[in-house]
């Protein structure tokens, strides 16, 4: 089996001990491992009101690594279109496009990304009215308004730069068979959602027509990876996760926490049991563990790329997970 080209999705996490100030440094260590070791792209995931995640921002992140690395494509994994107005996507990303043409990825989902206070802060919009904000932005780009459409005489500016290869989010099927028929990219987040990935790639491939940007289907697979010298230190690594997740739930986030307090903590049987079926989801072990995992999954899946999401307290030990991985994936 051919492997598929290896990405990298950033939150930004903020461990314990650490300031946000501190995480935020940290990511563009990761882009320059990235960047040297040839993954093919880094995107930024975009998620507000959680103490453990920086990335509320991705479009400033993305200028900030771009201008730090070479040739590794940089991207929002996602834009949460609701949070946004159509126009100001399409603006602020024609003109990172223009800053760093042809390494610039705009990848759009369909969920607020946080909690309901923080959403109606935020004026976020109802979910149910993304099909119509997303043609909204694409007709800004295409010149898809009809003639007398109000909206048809905006100027968009800057002009003369078209927006990057736009891919859609999915932690389901519902938005595959959308990135089909509008001949864009479909990435499905297997490192949150239990869904099978394979029927929405099926979907998505079925329905593919193509466009000036992509002649042809392309599915990127999102998976949470943490990989280490040896499966016994990688699940240890993997306490802090358990602990994170577990406060999710609770509605309770704060700082990613030290493996050791995950082993300190108090579990319930109902909060093992939460925990065991959230980490049946992600991938940990050695390079070879984790390798051969991954490849299970893209002959489950025939991903075309596999984006790999690593949270660890040690930030440190996360540029290890990424190095291990791309080392043994060769």
């Amino acid at each position: 089996m051919t492997l598929p080209q290896l990405s990298i999705q950033d939150l930004a996490p903020i461990s314990q001990g650490y300031s946000t100030t501190d995480a935020l440094a940290k990511t563009l260590d990761l882009a320059r491992l990235g960047d040297e070791m040839g993954f093919v792209r880094l995107w930024y995931a975009e998620h507000h009101g959680m103490a453990s995640i920086a990335s509320s921002a991705p479009d400033i992140l993305i200028a900030h690594a771009a201008a730090h690395t070479k040739r590794i494509n940089i991207g929002a994994g996602g834009v949460m279109l609701p949070n946004h107005v159509p126009l100001r996507v399409v603006e602020t990303y024609r003109t990172l496009e223009g800053l760093y043409p042809g390494r610039i990825d705009l990848g759009i989902g369909r969920a607020g990304g946080s909690d309901g206070l923080t959403l109606r802060a935020l004026r976020s919009t109802n979910g149910e009215d993304f099909p119509h904000e997303f043609a909204e932005m694409l007709a800004y780009e295409r010149g898809g308004f009809p003639h007398d459409h109000p909206l048809a005489r905006v100027k968009v500016v800057p002009s003369e730069i078209a927006l990057p290869p736009i891919w859609l989010l999915g932690s389901s099927g519902a938005s595959a068979q959308m990135a089909g028929q509008y001949g864009i990219g479909y990435a499905f987040a297997s490192h949150f959602s239990p869904t099978p990935a394979g029927p929405a790639f099926d979907a998505y491939r079925r329905s593919f027509r193509p466009s000036d940007q992509f002649a042809s289907p392309h599915a990127i697979l999102c998976v949470a990876v943490i990989c280490a010298p040896t499966d016994e230190e990688a699940q240890h690594l993997s306490k802090s996760m358990e602990l994170t997740w577990l406060r999710l739930r609770q509605n309770n986030p704060q700082k990613i926490a030290p493996p050791e307090e995950s082993d300190a903590y108090p579990w319930t049987e109902q909060e093992r049991a939460f925990v065991e079926t959230q980490s049946n989801l992600w991938i940990v072990g050695s390079p070879q563990t984790v390798k051969a995992k991954i490849e299970e999954k893209v002959r489950e899946t025939n991903a075309d790329e596999v984006m790999v999401s690593t949270t660890i307290h040690d930030y440190g030990k996360r540029l290890e997970s990424y190095r291990l991985l791309k080392e043994a994936w060769g």
